[in-house]
């Protein structure tokens, strides 16, 4: 068995993947469940994680002895060398399942450029995140998270073109896996609701998706561009496999500065959104450990609300 196989056998009998994990969508015959999950995000501790003070296999049991979170969103940066580490992976879930912790993601960066302007590159971009799918199916989780980086040659039209093909070639080796690739908007173009609305519709595949970010709409930050962040989180909750919930900071009644969160989560409802909703602290004023404490209490009092 290679390992490929050994990841997708596996990864298969230990996630026991249905049809909800596929979708990213929790379904319950019970009507006292709550509307959304909440997971963690593991940008959110990234400054302890770079001081060394955790590493990502530590990720899983601090989410849960420390917040009562029992759902991650891994960043590939922080076990960069280990998508191909079969001893690792191993390891890995079988803290999450000691723990009673499930993977939900793995974010996906410094992997190319998967609307390159060039289509060899384009390609390879397409190709350096096969080993994060396999590895994303061995952990159980239901998506990658890419970007939609076109290099930001061409026009508005082309751009979307060559991401939609990236995109689609991906898609293609993650639908055999039963994993979605779904696409945060990150900066630039992917930060325009209408642009990678756009693309999605251009994909047009039912695993290809979006995982909107409350507050990622800087399109361009040394010029101040900014999109409107309740237009472009309402246009891109169509295609939602995934929610990231980002958080600055706090007032003293515990509600965030910058971001509207009933507006927001209003319109994640709306949209019929019902899965995991991941907390993303990236504050500077609490530390890591207040901040996530801070965003997950206030996810858990509106949800608690007849919005």
């Amino acid at each position: 068995m290679n390992r490929r196989e050994f990841l997708q056998t596996t990864g298969t009998l230990a996630a026991g993947i249905t049809m909800s994990s596929f979708t990213g969508c929790a379904t319950s015959g019970s009507t006292k469940k709550p509307w959304f999950d909440i997971s963690l995000a593991e940008w959110s501790l990234h400054r302890t994680l770079g001081a060394k003070k955790i590493t990502n296999l530590d990720f899983p049991k601090v989410a849960k002895n420390d917040f009562g979170i029992h759902a991650v969103e891994y960043v590939n940066q922080f076990f960069k060398d280990k998508a191909r580490d079969e001893a690792y992976l191993r390891e890995l879930k079988s803290i999450c399942d000691g723990e009673g912790v499930r993977s939900v993601l793995i974010m996906c960066d410094g992997e190319g450029n998967l609307g390159d302007p060039d289509a060899a590159k384009r390609q390879q971009a397409v190709e350096n995140h096969h080993k994060w799918a396999d590895a994303a199916k061995f952990l159980g989780c239901h998506s990658i998270r890419v970007n939609a980086a076109t290099g930001n040659a061409g026009s508005f039209e082309e751009q979307q073109k060559r991401a939609a093909e990236g995109l689609a070639r991906l898609g293609d080796y993650c639908r055999p896996l039963g994993l979605n690739t779904i696409v945060e908007n990150h900066g630039g173009l992917s930060s325009n609701g209408t642009w990678l609305a756009g693309v999605m519709r251009m994909v047009n595949q039912s695993n290809v998706g979006t995982l909107p970010d409350f507050g990622n709409f800087t399109i361009n930050r040394a010029k101040g561009e900014e999109y409107d962040r309740y237009q472009g989180t309402q246009e891109l909750m169509p295609f939602a496999k995934g929610v990231s919930a980002k958080s600055y900071d706090f007032d003293a009644a515990g509600n965030e500065t910058k971001i509207d969160y009933r507006r927001m989560l209003q319109i994640v409802k709306t949209a019929g959104y019902r899965g995991f909703i991941g907390v993303e602290y990236e504050g500077g004023r609490l530390d890591e450990y207040a901040g996530v404490r801070a965003t997950k209490a206030l996810l858990e009092r509106i949800r608690l609300e007849s919005i």
